[in-house]
């Protein structure tokens, strides 16, 4: 790096800071023509791509491949299809006035237009090809013995009990199948169905019937009706909190619109131009990203406020105090913004499409706000509106007792070494208690707690082994025949290896069709009885055509952690099966199995791209300050923060979940922005005065009042989003209130230490690299 570099740089960037104050009729025409744009993307998204035509690709078809033998025309019996599951409790299902409501129940509800077909315990298909069908329930005028008969026979029958109805007998499931050209809105999938049910169940008062629902429409429905009722709310109560707590630390109210213009412009144009992406229901995106973007934008905006007002107290004119400001300060905003997006692009890296969308989202977000804060701030300053900006600052809540926290900085550089070490030990120590965390996701991760649907499945969990079916697929070669009984053997040593599981519910195979038959005897003899079974039963576990059956089971949402070792354990008991009996190859599938295999991955690519990022912002700083000591003590302030929330989280219990990971790599861009900050204004004052604790303490005066308001506002607007009764929002808060409030610590504790212990002596080129303006305010 030449000697001129710096010295040309600092002029650019004075050009660039004097021609945005001065050349006001262009800026505005920039930020009009951006605000065009971003209103394009709010009102009609697709305008620009509306007439555009893509070539499509021409089918490929698969060549040499023999085709798959036609299957009978049949429809497979099927338990984990249901749209709706209405869960049905009540102390005794076989009684007569139960049944007679049971049935009358089930009579309205599938009444409705939008109810194709109620599968539940009286409708199970006979068993037998040569059986009559018969409902399982007694008609009501039959005695007590004769349901108790029935209670016995259905918890016996392998699609009943623990399938559709508990093994305690007080829960019933109805599985419901939608028709979906009936369904014209969301109550016609949901509370229609559980006023019928309710309706239905009050013409027979002893009949003790309560009604909830859940399953794949209403979770599904649950997660957008909270995503969009958080949206609104959360982004009116974290704004106004934030303008609160700007109008008490600011004391000026022409100060606190100009500080709030900037990141609401950088929200607004984000939420425009993000329209262009078109990405549907994202949580992260639609709740999390406002409320961060504007978070960004206001500590940039704090920091070059609290610059401007000191000049414009000093004496200089409007236009004079917003060009000085931003030739300051402007320089390391713009490194923060830069180090933020870097902190946000490596969500870019992850699998998952929500981390991967929000990612890029954070990107365009914090380029656009940037933006915003050095051409917006800096026009209203040098106009009417900035007119006695300073006015109140004498008054600044912060400022007037900003001297008695000097003192604090004083105890620091008195204990510097020791400071240091702990520094660095207890980021060492906090990091190793991090690695402890695995990986785990859970389905109602992002469903309100006291959602219906949340609750239902809870209790699905104890009272069947969960909602969500996931299954082992059984393959044999061409060679096994199919009514081989070595068909049958290998699915009752898959059933027994699932059962012997307790967190497995129920499995589900031919070999429990077969064991419902008449008589006994092993498989050699019983294979042959597959053939009794109807058809939809037999093709449910069995495809002879394609030398395929099932075996499926039950999983409860307990986080996909809890099944790690039972998936493992059942993979490697069933590799050892493919010694036994080399013809056959088994593998598990379903949801759940896909989370616990991908779920893993996405959290190391998650890691890794927070690693990526802190290494990047590493080599930034120490390019941009020519300094590859002053990189390295920066590392610890900015990871103190993430291995302290990492360590709490760990301590109390938690597994490292995707939100968590993408809460990490946030808080890293926000938490490096003041770090920088106080790094630019310790090279200043260092510039100037030669003596280093003095440089430090004169860095804190000058920084201090914007890094504490910047993590009020922060920890404020964080803390806003605390009360959503989503589980996700309220763990990204509370991870972003630790962070944020921590960083401060860290950079009012540790990064002091740091710098009078490890920092260069001489750093006048350093120095030059990082300032827009080596004079001092």
């Amino acid at each position: 790096m030449s000697a001129e570099f710096t010295p040309r740089k600092k002029r650019v960037f004075d050009r660039i800071a004097a021609w945005t104050v001065n050349q006001r009729w262009m800026v505005t025409a920039v930020v009009a023509l951006i605000t065009t744009g971003a209103s394009l993307g709010l009102l009609d998204p697709k305008a620009l791509t509306r007439h555009i035509q893509f070539a499509t690709r021409p089918e490929v078809t698969a060549e040499g491949n023999d085709p798959l033998p036609p299957l009978p025309d049949v429809s497979p019996f099927s338990l984990s299809q249901a749209s709706v599951v209405i869960v049905v409790r009540s102390t005794d299902f076989f009684r007569p006035e139960t049944t007679k409501a049971m049935r009358r129940v089930v009579e309205r509800v599938e009444s409705l237009d939008s109810v194709r077909e109620i599968v539940w315990m009286d409708r199970v298909p006979v068993l037998n090809i040569f059986g009559l069908q018969e409902p399982l329930l007694p008609h009501s005028e039959a005695s007590q013995a004769r349901f108790e008969v029935a209670r016995r026979k259905a918890m016996a029958h392998p699609l009943v009990g623990g399938q559709l109805l508990s093994s305690d007998g007080r829960t019933t499931l109805l599985m419901v199948r939608l028709d979906y050209d009936y369904v014209f809105n969301d109550a016609t999938a949901t509370s229609d169905l559980k006023e019928a049910a309710q309706a239905a169940a009050a013409e027979f008062p002893g009949a003790d019937l309560s009604f909830q629902l859940t399953g794949q429409v209403p979770a599904a429905l649950a997660t957008i009706e909270s995503h969009e009722s958080n949206q609104l709310r959360y982004q009116l109560i974290g704004y106004g909190m934030i303008l609160i707590m700007t109008v008490v630390l600011f004391r000026g109210l022409r100060a606190v619109i100009i500080v709030a213009a900037a990141p609401a412009a950088g929200v607004f144009w984000t939420l425009g131009f993000i329209r262009f992406f078109d990405y549907q229901h994202n949580p992260l995106i639609d709740v999390i990203l406002p409320v961060l973007i504007s978070l960004v934008g206001l500590t940039d905006s704090v920091h070059l406020m609290v610059q401007i007002r000191k000049l414009r107290a000093g004496g200089l004119t409007s236009r004079e105090a917003a060009q000085k400001g931003l030739q300051q300060v402007g320089m390391a905003c713009f490194l923060t913004s830069l180090t933020t997006a870097i902190g946000f692009g490596s969500l870019m890296l992850a699998d998952s499409e929500w981390v991967n969308q929000f990612g890029r989202c954070c990107v365009v977000g914090v380029c656009l706000t940037f933006v915003s804060v050095v051409t917006v701030i800096p026009l209203l300053c040098s106009s009417w509106v900035g007119k006695n900006l300073h006015a109140g600052q004498e008054n600044s809540l912060i400022d007037r007792h900003l001297s008695r926290i000097t003192v604090v900085i004083d105890a620091v550089l008195r204990r510097r070494g020791l400071l240091s070490i702990m520094a660095m030990l207890s980021t060492v120590a906090l990091l190793a208690g991090c690695l402890t965390l695995t990986p785990d996701q859970r389905r109602t991760d992002g469903l309100p707690e006291s959602a219906e649907a949340t609750i239902a499945l809870k209790h699905m969990d104890k009272a069947f082994g969960g909602l969500e079916f996931s299954r082992v697929e059984l393959e044999w070669s061409k060679e096994v025949a199919e009514d081989s009984p070595e068909i049958l053997v290998v699915v009752s040593k898959i059933d027994e290896i699932l059962n012997d599981e307790e967190l497995i519910g129920h499995p589900l195979s031919i070999r429990n069709l077969i064991d419902a038959q008449p008589g006994s005897g092993p498989p050699e003899e019983r294979m042959s009885m597959i053939e009794l079974l109807p058809p939809p039963l037999k093709r449910a576990f069995f495809t002879p055509e394609y030398r395929r059956a099932e075996i499926t089971f039950r999983v409860q949402d307990l986080g996909i952690a809890r099944y790690g070792s039972v998936f493992e354990r059942v993979e490697k008991r069933i590799a050892q099966l493919k010694e036994q009996h080399p013809d056959f190859a088994a593998e598990l599938h379903g949801s759940a199995v896909w989370r616990w295999r991908n779920l893993y991955q996405v959290v190391v690519d998650l890691a890794a791209s927070l690693g990526t990022a802190s290494v990047i912002i590493f080599i930034v700083l120490s390019f941009v300050y020519r300094s590859v000591r002053i990189g390295l003590i920066s590392i610890i302030p900015n990871m103190f923060p993430l291995v302290l929330t990492g360590g709490f989280l760990a301590a109390v219990g938690y597994n490292l979940e995707i939100v968590m990971v993408c809460n990490f790599t946030v808080c890293l861009g926000i938490a490096v922005d003041d770090t920088i900050h106080f790094l630019t204004r310790y090279l200043d004052e260092y510039e100037e005065n030669p003596d280093q604790d003095d440089a430090i303490r004169r860095a804190f005066t000058g920084v201090g009042t914007a890094l504490i308001m910047t993590t009020t506002v922060l920890v404020v607007g964080f803390s806003t989003v605390i009360f959503s009764d989503s589980r996700d929002h309220r763990i990204f808060a509370i991870m972003g209130v630790l962070t944020i409030a921590s960083a401060l610590f860290a950079d009012l504790i540790f990064l002091p230490a740091l710098l009078g212990r490890f920092a260069p002596k001489k750093v006048s080129e350093t120095h030059q690299a990082a300032s827009g303006d080596p004079s001092v305010s």
